[in-house]
């Protein structure tokens, strides 16, 4: 029964320390370029070597180029007091703090020389360790500086993370403050239960620290890809539009040529082959498509807009699908009009409103009409293109 735990816990221990390794391997041109996002990846990453120096691979590594187990748990602590300052260091330069930023420097120095120095004044010793029976190695000053350290730092951070992530408009900021927010919240559960552990001798919250530890780099992990996600979003976001987009914007480019930056190409060709990158494509589909719907409206019978009312009346079309569905039924008949070769007059009236105010809005709508635009009830709509009269 006990095996299956340590065998879980095994994995994950693996798994979450790859994720740190893997977001540092992604981040590391911005993060060491950009002064904001440097703090951050210097924080993860000396998380990353502390919680790699506890993997029992990397622990018997260590051993056979460090020669002895003192050497390695020294190493993983001080690194740890080192991760604590770069964590303060990535809060200072995400506020602008120049004041914090020094303190921090002076503080991370002076904590680091006190662990050297209540380590080398410990009785001759090996592993570093608070086993929650018996008295810590290698001394109760030495593990109440560290955890004090560990715990002022987070305490600290979560605030500092918490109150300027409400305050920022960016939202990709805001995100990753949040993320290493909160995996900042288990670091400091884990030194928490730490200094339980070590004032009042016992063991019984010993076992799950492991599994806070490895939340904690998961979550600081997210936080430095934030701004990958963000991009990885948004580009799927365009590739969406593209790709339902296309139908609608291919028929109506071929009826008005002339509305097209580019020649049409294939939808796939569109995303695995774009000509431009796929943000400024999608806004493209979007401006050919409302100019072509604008050309085509001279186009329109008369008669065609109140018969395309009560078409989509009749099949019950949702409400807020209501204007989306008659366009595209009408555009249906305008685009055969076109083709046909009908001549053209001044529309007197009727083309649905879809100038919403902003990009966002008039995309949401015309991806609304492009799903009607092949939709039932958009087929099944059909009008006579020698109609002569017009609207």
């Amino acid at each position: 029964m006990n095996a299956e735990p340590s065998n879980v816990l095994h994995w994950f221990d693996y798994i979450c320390v790859g994720c740190l390794w893997l977001a540092l391997a992604l981040r590391a041109p911005a993060g060491l370029r950009t002064p904001e996002q440097r703090g951050l990846w210097l924080a993860v990453a000396t998380a990353a070597v502390a919680m790699t120096l506890t993997l029992p691979a990397a622990t018997q590594f260590a051993l056979q180029t460090a020669g002895g187990v003192h050497t390695i748990a020294l190493a993983r602590n001080l690194i740890g007091v080192l991760s604590s300052g770069a964590v303060l260091y990535f809060v200072s330069a995400a506020i602008d703090d120049r004041r914090l930023r020094l303190g921090v420097y002076y503080v991370t120095g002076l904590a680091m020389v006190s662990l050297l120095a209540l380590d080398a004044l410990a009785p001759p010793h090996r592993e570093h360790a608070i086993t929650g029976h018996g008295a810590p190695i290698p001394s109760t000053a030495y593990w109440l500086v560290l955890t004090t350290v560990h715990l002022a730092a987070d305490i600290f951070c979560i605030s500092l993370c918490h109150q300027y992530s409400r305050r920022t408009a960016n939202p990709v900021l805001k995100a990753s403050l949040r993320m290493f927010g909160i995996g900042t919240a288990f670091s400091c559960l884990f030194w928490l239960c730490q200094l339980i552990s070590l004032l009042f001798h016992t063991d019984r919250l010993l076992p799950y620290l492991p599994y806070v530890m490895d939340l904690h780099g998961l979550l600081r992990a997210i936080a430095l890809l934030a701004p990958s996600l963000w991009a990885v979003q948004g580009a799927v976001v365009e590739i969406c539009t593209i790709w339902h987009l296309w139908p609608l914007w291919r028929d109506l480019v071929q009826a008005v040529p002339h509305v097209a930056f580019l020649k049409p190409r294939h939808r796939l060709l569109e995303i695995v082959w774009p000509q431009a990158s796929w943000r400024l494509l999608a806004y493209r589909k979007i401006i050919e498509t409302r100019d072509a719907i604008l050309v085509l409206n001279d186009y329109v019978a008369v008669g065609t807009w109140a018969r395309a009312r009560r078409h989509v009346a009749a099949v019950s079309v949702a409400h807020a699908k209501v204007d989306a569905t008659v366009l595209a039924c009408v555009m249906t008949g305008a685009r055969s009009a076109k083709l046909a070769g009908l001549p053209h007059q001044q529309s007197a009236g009727g083309l649905v409103n879809f100038d919403k105010g902003d990009l966002d809005s008039e995309m949401a709508f015309l991806l609304d009409v492009a799903r009607a635009y092949v939709s039932t009830p958009a087929r099944d709509f059909r009008i006579h293109p020698n109609t002569s009269d017009r609207k």
